[in-house]
């Protein structure tokens, strides 16, 4: 088991007065089978006249906040301690035929499970997406091995390029310009993978990344990250990145899951003000604390 202390700030500036804030987001880990959430905080700065925690349709933890002072600079920080147990799929699960994981629809479960299988709107499953696709889901393949070449690939076929897409990009637009970052090769995946009719969810959370060795851990450098889970049975998912081509472990956090980022982004807002322009910046660390039982 792992445990670790995270921090995620994000902190607005603005060129002039803001004179009312609404802001809503994902800031809280989830508890899951394979993850516990310890503890979790939300501070707006200034501090909100209005906010709630609540439950969204697929049981993550959304906040909503109103901050009404007027400001030029609005911080939201989320704090957390979570346990991650490591955790493997299911072999038996990963060595079946791919078409064997396709939702039936003749329990509530697999009934639950459509919705992830479904196209967006506006669609995001073209026919490129499912040429693309079918290379590694051929008839009767075991699902492991065929996730695996997918997330392969995308991995080998993509450059990671910051700034070459934003969180209007379309998945076509990625798969023609074969660049982007975590969140966009997670939607590809996802959209893959409901093209041959695999239920799939889009996951955001956060990655544990250890320093070199020898070096010393840089404090606020991490980032959010994305991924992608796919059905692989009844009530059993497996998650997989093709950003750093691996099957998710124990250094992955969850905060939420949802059929698209636009269901989960960390946060989003409306603000009333004259300003011309702001800035945002993003600061997340990922500590690693003593394991359970260990001594410092």
């Amino acid at each position: 088991m792992r445990r670790y202390a995270i921090t995620h700030t994000t902190t607005y500036e603005y060129s002039n007065w803001v004179s009312s804030s609404y802001g809503r987001g994902y800031l809280t880990p989830r508890d899951t089978a394979d993850q516990k959430l310890i503890d979790h905080g939300v501070t707006v700065d200034p501090q909100a006249a209005d906010f709630a925690l609540s439950r969204d349709s697929y049981g993550n933890s959304q906040l909503y906040f109103h901050v009404t002072e007027p400001h030029c600079t609005l911080v939201v920080t989320g704090t957390s301690t979570v346990e991650v147990d490591p955790h493997a799929p299911d072999p038996k699960s990963l060595a079946q035929p791919w078409e064997k994981a396709i939702p039936d629809g003749t329990t509530r479960e697999s009934v639950a499970a459509i919705e992830f299988m479904l196209d967006l709107d506006p669609p995001e499953i073209t026919p490129d997406v499912r040429a693309y696709a079918a290379t590694s889901f051929t008839p009767g393949r075991p699902i492991g091995e065929a996730v695996a070449e997918l997330n392969h690939r995308i991995f080998t076929d993509f450059t990671y390029e910051s700034g070459a897409t934003n969180v209007s990009t379309r998945v076509a637009e990625v798969l023609r310009d074969r660049s982007g970052v975590c969140q966009d090769f997670a939607r590809l995946a996802v959209a893959c993978l409901r093209s041959v009719g695999l239920a799939s969810r889009y996951v955001s959370g956060y990655l544990a990344t250890d320093p070199p060795p020898g070096k010393e851990r840089m404090v606020g450098v991490d980032a959010t990250h994305a991924w992608a889970d796919v059905r692989i049975g009844p009530e059993a998912w497996v998650g997989f990145d093709p950003t750093n081509d691996q099957f998710v472990d124990e250094r992955y956090v969850v905060v939420a899951w949802g059929r698209d980022y636009a269901d989960v982004p960390p946060l989003r807002g409306v603000i009333y003000t004259e300003a011309d322009s702001s800035t945002i910046h993003v600061s997340v660390d990922v500590a690693p604390l003593n394991p359970i039982g260990s001594h410092a």
